[in-house]
């Protein structure tokens, strides 16, 4: 079944903001452009797992998740379908995400997904800011967390049918469920907002608390908006701050998550996000701008 989280696409208006913000400021590299005109970032050996294309609304164009192999996607397909949902092979979003092969669904919430392996290698890394580097390996690009409507729903789907097992859930005004599916905390997580999809933020992590530092002061420099002030998640121990991107979604940047390990690991409900900081901005709190109302 799915592995990580090998790559991510999202749609903007505002794309070509990206060519400074990605290497600038979080550090990556950029790769050569999509033939839309993509900007393609990497943060480690592969060809690119952030990819952003123009586009006329902000948007969460597509989930990429690493299925392993052929056989891998094969069950991941099966288990897809069984549930009710149809499954395309998609020949040209392989070519374009420079993967071996993909099978695209969309989720009961409306999000496209990808189920793919083989993401290519794009060669030795090149940071575009001097930083130790991004933690990735068998915890693939990092995490995401989604806004659902129901999470009993979103538990049914991405629990039993994509097999992510529940990390745990923290209850602080609104209910969030954290998923994981190799030994980083969590790889995806879902908040439950009544009557609303969209995507919160996307978690990079790098390998030193410098790292994150200097973007801090990097962001800082450049007034750029930070969603939530550095501080320390109870769940991951993750010390992170939060940054606005220039596409309307936040890009956690942190360092020190925990690993989970099933063999011993325990389920539990905590009732606060973070040990100390993470505060919102003092003018108010940033909210997310890839939301949309849905019916009840």
């Amino acid at each position: 079944m799915i592995t990580a989280l090998s790559y991510i696409g999202f749609g903007s208006p505002n794309a070509d903001a990206w060519t400074t913000f990605g290497p600038e400021v979080l550090g990556a590299q950029l790769a050569d452009p999509g033939p839309d005109g993509a900007v393609r970032l990497r943060v480690d050996w592969a060809d690119a797992r952030i990819i952003v294309h123009p586009a006329e609304a902000e948007q969460l164009a597509y989930l990429g998740w690493d299925v392993g192999d052929a056989a891998g996607l094969a069950a991941a397909v099966g288990r897809v379908e069984a549930a009710g949902v149809a499954v395309e092979p998609d020949r040209d979003a392989a070519s374009l995400r420079h993967v071996a092969e993909v099978a695209a669904f969309t989720d009961p919430f409306g999000f496209r997904h990808e189920l793919s392996y083989g993401l290519a290698d794009g060669g030795p890394f090149a940071p575009g800011r001097p930083i130790s580097g991004f933690v990735t390996g068998e915890g693939g690009l990092g995490h995401a967390v989604l806004i659902v409507p129901d999470l009993a729903a979103a538990t049914r789907f991405y629990g039993d049918v994509l097999g992510f097992k529940v990390s745990d859930d923290i209850e602080q005004g609104l209910k969030i469920r954290f998923f994981h599916c190799n030994p980083r905390h969590h790889t995806l997580a879902v908040a439950q907002v009544p009557g609303m999809v969209g995507m919160h933020h996307l978690m990079l992590e790098v390998g030193t608390i410098d790292d994150v530092g200097t973007g801090l002061d990097i962001v800082n420099e450049r007034g750029i908006p930070l969603a939530m002030s550095l501080g320390r998640h109870t769940n991951d121990h993750m010390t992170s701050f939060y940054v606005r991107t220039p596409s309307g979604f936040e890009v956690e940047y942190g360092t020190g998550g925990l690993l989970i390990d099933d063999a011993t690991w325990e389920v539990a409900t905590l009732d606060a996000q973070s040990t100390w900081g993470h505060k919102p901005p003092a003018d108010g709190p940033l909210f997310p701008q890839i939301l949309k109302g849905v019916e009840a």
